[in-house]
């Protein structure tokens, strides 16, 4: 007797929407095909799961890769089979209540190991424009050892049951240990002319009216909104610390893309959009209806100058005054490719853990691989690819990605994270981005911060 399982993968279904010369893999999961995912290369595929039976030895073969003597005695194996079994629906019962998704489309991590990242629950990735942008600053270690144990405790705060307050106090304790032992390396990097700011913010991160020791007393009367303002106000200055840090890049361009502009720092856009259609913005915040609105992005230099520094150049230039926007399920994309304005700067990211940038080349999330600038964040600002080539951006055409958890896989990543060079997240006017239709105009777009970190090469 032998018993045969096969799971072959489909892919998710995408749709290229295709605006003005240039194109952008947007996925809309309008519903599932039958079959399961697989990696969008559609390599992975997972064949010769079988059970078999034969004679008085059986074998587990699991995709070809492993095989597993088992029990010679048929009694033995077909106890353990039913055993397993029980086993698997209490799982899928389990994972059912918790994640509603339809289980003939669902794949087990062991099925598909591949995609453990993005089917996994426990991946970690910023859900904050503001948090992504702080994880990607060049500070010392010492800065980042405070701020990790400080972002622990973010992590800690959404548990919904009892919260481990014990937990967050040596969090902070360690935190504080670290900023007083180490306060000669923290300031020693920072430059001279920044060093009297820096030394007032350090005072502030340990004694000052939101730092360590409140945040600790926070702790002590278990009051989680207060622990979550105080938190807020902590980790703002280790942030402020840190870009004090990093006066310029911590790598060396390649000489090939010394042609291009670049952003050796933040720097932030201020937009004015404007309806045409006689409607208003609402904002979330009260005030009157009007009928244009403001949002900020901050661009981020550390991680993409290249893409960045085009795009504030391009800001300068007035390239996007007057310009249209388009509208997609996850996406406001600006509806133009200009002849005359923008460099086709090569794909650009750099990928967690690693210290420069990676070019012409995607990033192989299924493998683990994530960006220090995930997309998968609402607000998120990137380039659209080149029409010619997937390997470089578009020389002008940007796009607002409209993050949607339920259009993402199980850890929370868009099934198109890595295929994009992300420049810059939305920090300000993120409420009014559903608000915008097809057809709303960018009346100005002004580099409001940021110019003096902007190198322009010779006869820009």
């Amino acid at each position: 007797m032998s018993s045969m399982l096969v799971v072959s993968a489909a892919r998710f279904p995408f749709v290229r929407a295709h605006w003005s010369r240039s194109s952008l893999l947007l996925p809309r999961l309008v519903g599932r095909r039958k079959g399961l995912p697989r990696n969008r290369r559609g390599k992975a595929r997972i064949e010769n799961c079988a059970v078999s039976a034969k004679n008085s030895k059986q074998s587990l073969v699991f995709s070809g890769l492993q095989k597993i003597l088992l029990c010679p005695n048929l009694s033995m194996f077909y106890d353990g089979r039913k055993k397993f079994a029980r086993a698997m629906a209490v799982i899928l019962i389990f994972t059912q209540i918790s994640f509603p998704l339809h289980l003939s489309n669902w794949v087990p991590w062991f099925l598909f190991s591949a995609n453990a990242v993005l089917y996994s629950p426990d991946t970690k990735v910023p859900r904050t424009g503001e948090l992504a942008l702080r994880k990607a600053i060049p500070a010392n270690s010492n800065m980042k050892a405070i701020q990790d144990s400080l972002e622990d405790i973010s992590y800690l705060l959404r548990i919904p049951q009892r919260k481990p307050y014990g937990t967050m106090e040596s969090d902070v304790k360690k935190a504080l240990k670290i900023a007083t032992e180490e306060k000669d390396a923290i300031l020693g990097n920072i430059p001279i002319e920044l060093k009297e700011k820096g030394s007032v913010l350090y005072t502030t991160l340990l004694d000052g009216k939101g730092g360590l020791q409140n945040l600790i007393e926070f702790i002590k009367v278990k009051d989680p909104d207060k622990v979550s303002v105080g938190l807020a106000s902590s980790l703002d200055t280790v942030a402020e610390l840190e870009l004090l840090q990093a006066p310029g890049l911590s790598f060396l361009l390649p000489e090939q893309y010394m042609k291009y502009p670049r952003l050796t720092g933040r720097g932030t856009v201020e937009f004015t959009i404007e309806k045409v259609d006689g409607s208003t913005f609402f904002p979330s915040a009260g005030g009157e209806p009007k009928t244009t609105t403001t949002i900020q992005v901050v661009l981020d230099g550390y991680s993409a100058p290249l893409t960045s520094g085009n795009f504030a150049k391009l800001v300068i230039d007035g390239a996007y005054d007057g310009v249209k926007l388009k509208c997609a399920s996850q996406a406001i994309l600006s509806d133009n490719e200009l002849e005359n304005y923008g460099y086709s700067v090569p794909l650009e990211m750099i990928p967690s853990g690693q210290f420069e940038p990676l070019y012409k080349t995607t990033l192989s999330v299924q493998d683990g691989e994530l960006p220090v600038l995930p997309l998968s964040v609402y607000g998120a600002v990137a380039m659209a690819h080149n029409i010619d080539s997937e390997e470089y951006s578009s020389p002008s055409q940007f796009f607002f990605y409209l993050y949607d958890k339920r259009n993402s896989g199980l850890g929370g990543l868009s099934f198109d994270e890595g295929q994009f060079s992300v420049f810059g997240y939305t920090v300000g006017g993120r409420e009014v981005l559903p608000q915008i239709k097809t057809g709303d105009i960018i009346r100005s777009a002004k580099l409001v911060r940021g110019q003096d970190r902007l190198i322009l090469p010779d006869g820009s």
